[in-house]
């Protein structure tokens, strides 16, 4: 099997376990590329991104040396909790994609819990 196709089947099947411990909460998804990291909190409900993060918005670009630091990423994890505590939402779903929970991804995960948000 190729990459693409086995980093889409773990996806798949972490989608699957959130959709089951879900309690229709809203999900906190991670998007991890080379430069850049971003977040979302959706609403599987609805269908719809309630706010959204990323080492790409005008308040972060002029702070940040690099968007693929751990400290670009817990900046984006204290954006996203802010932004979500401010549309109402404190409790989420953590969705970490195929990524391990280690490095960028953790370091968003844990800013994100120091900002408010319970997962």
């Amino acid at each position: 099997m190729r990459v693409h196709e086995l980093r889409s089947r773990r996806r798949a099947r972490l989608r699957f376990r959130l959709r089951q411990r879900a309690a229709n909460r809203p999900r906190l998804s991670v998007f991890r590329s080379a430069k850049n990291i971003y977040a979302q909190v959706i609403d599987d409900v609805q269908g719809r991104t309630l706010v959204s993060a990323s080492t790409l918005d005008k308040e972060l670009r002029t702070t940040l040396k690099s968007g693929a630091t751990q400290d670009g990423a817990a900046a984006v994890g204290k954006l996203i909790a802010q932004r979500a505590v401010a549309a109402g939402v404190s409790l989420v779903v953590f969705d970490r994609g195929a990524y391990l929970y280690h490095g960028r991804v953790k370091a968003l995960a844990e800013a994100a819990r120091e900002g408010g948000l319970s997962f």
